[in-house]
């Protein structure tokens, strides 16, 4: 058995522990409020983005244009959206695991990734990685998901990749979050058709479309607004995943410390009990022997 000491200063340190984990966690509680409110404001905007330019490029017919044309290069740009922390469950490695576990060939993969940690991740993988973008996610901006649009869509154009998806968690309710990839370029007819809003049992989303200006002006305006708006909404529905999933993570250790401390607070007393018990035999054995 530990002795009295070792049980004491072992206490100490996860009484500390405890300390810090739940000071950890009211912080991430008043973070997941705000970055909620954003994520639940948004989505609803993100949505209708999302099925409006799928129900255009469903009605438009056949459109000869790179968005919607099959892929001209085998590299695969993988917006990857994690944490710069850890301590957050498994957040960010589930992001993670849809990538180095998924059916994506490493070979043809170049990483764009916003969160140090997935980059740390990928590195160690030994995927290919371009710029860092970390500081994005510390606090999203649009303008800063138009920028790496920007980006990618140039070297979407430029044949150096073929296609482009996100990969982020998203964010269904305070303890729900789901990590997925999404397909952004290019879109292909038959992924339309199938993420298109068909609830009623109308025709509707077969009705031909006819642009005011030219088709691919059109697209040239549209999808980069429509890509940058599925990045941002990625990019505040995977703050509020991250700290979702740190207020479990820490609560979860805030529970831990109390129920070691309680351990611990039975195997002190039960080492003093048994100090006591032997003092007490030593002074009576002691004032027999003196009689």
């Amino acid at each position: 058995m530990a002795s009295m000491r070792d049980i004491k200063r072992r206490k100490s340190s996860i009484q500390s522990t405890g300390q810090i984990t739940k000071a950890m966690k009211l912080v991430s509680t008043v973070k997941l409020q705000r970055s909620k409110t954003v994520a639940e404001n948004s989505k609803t905007y993100f949505n209708s983005m999302y099925r409006t330019v799928q129900s255009i490029l469903a009605k438009a017919g056949t459109i000869n244009h790179p968005y919607v044309l099959p892929a001209r290069s085998p590299k695969k740009a993988v917006i990857m959206i994690t944490g710069n922390r850890g301590l957050a469950g498994g957040y960010n490695s589930n992001v993670v695991k849809l990538i180095t576990r998924g059916s994506f060939n490493k070979e043809d993969l170049v990483m764009y990734t916003l969160g140090k940690k997935g980059r740390e991740a990928m590195h160690r993988w030994g995927y290919e990685l371009a710029e860092d973008y970390s500081e994005m996610i510390d606090s999203p901006d649009y303008i800063d998901a138009m920028g790496l649009c920007n980006v990618l869509i140039n070297e979407f154009k430029s044949g150096k990749i073929g296609e482009i998806y996100l990969a982020y968690t998203g964010f269904k309710n305070t303890v729900v979050h789901e990590p997925k990839v999404i397909k952004l370029l290019p879109i292909e007819k038959s992924e339309v058709l199938e993420g298109t809003d068909g609830s009623d049992d109308s025709d509707e989303r077969f009705v031909p479309m006819n642009f005011e200006m030219d088709e691919t002006e059109a697209l040239e305006l549209i999808i980069p607004k429509y890509m940058a708006s599925i990045i941002y909404g990625g990019m505040i529905e995977s703050v509020a995943s991250e700290n979702g999933a740190r207020m479990q993570a820490m609560d979860n250790a805030t529970t831990n410390a109390e129920e070691m401390l309680g351990k611990l607070t039975l195997q002190y007393n039960r080492a003093r009990q048994g100090s006591i018990t032997q003092e007490l035999t030593e002074i009576i054995a002691g004032s027999q022997a003196i009689s």
